[in-house]
């Protein structure tokens, strides 16, 4: 599976392959994917998640992250959004994001950048790791900024409600996501 997942991460991702299985209203239908074989990569440059079904693009969704920089996550407080192969460990309904699927950030990979970045003084020797990073919708009227990619998130990956809605439905605990520049 790893390897799957890099062989993707490096292929451009400009269009859809394959046709998608929606239901009446234009959806995705969950009942038509196969969860255990679903991922998430998120390109931060592009401003978007993809979900894949094994090696099939289903859909892609528009995102929005923390601040502007766009850069791997390097300490809490950063507003930056981590880069790396990340878990869902948790999903649950939000009274603020609508839905919320928490990630595994930080993992041990996130765990050794922040040491190797501590330990080379690229951030301050208090810096605390942080954490609570995952996917989720917004408040209302916040929807526009994630078309006109306006980053407002702590370092989560902002969707709207409804796409965030349709992703919820389809995730599992468990599914790997993969974010990257």
């Amino acid at each position: 599976m790893k390897l799957k997942l890099l062989l993707l991460c490096i292929i451009p991702l400009f269009s859809f392959s394959g046709t998608n299985p929606v239901n009446g209203d234009g959806h995705l239908d969950p009942a038509t994917i196969d969860r255990d074989k679903v991922f998430l990569l998120i390109i931060k440059s592009n401003y978007r998640l993809y979900l894949y079904e094994d090696t099939k693009l289903l859909k892609a969704y528009k995102v929005v992250f923390g601040n502007n920089n766009l850069g791997d996550k390097r300490r809490e407080g950063d507003r930056e959004t981590p880069d790396g192969t990340f878990h869902i460990i948790e999903k649950h309904y939000d009274k603020r994001w609508n839905r919320f699927m928490l990630l595994d950030y930080p993992n041990q990979e996130s765990i050794e950048r922040f040491d190797y970045r501590k330990a080379r003084g690229l951030i301050p020797r208090n810096a605390r790791i942080g954490g609570g990073i995952g996917i989720h919708g917004c408040r209302p009227g916040v929807q526009l900024g994630i078309d006109l990619r306006v980053n407002w998130t702590d370092g989560c990956i902002g969707m709207k409600n409804e796409d965030v809605d349709e992703l919820y439905n389809i995730v599992k605990i468990g599914t790997p996501v993969v974010i990257k520049q």
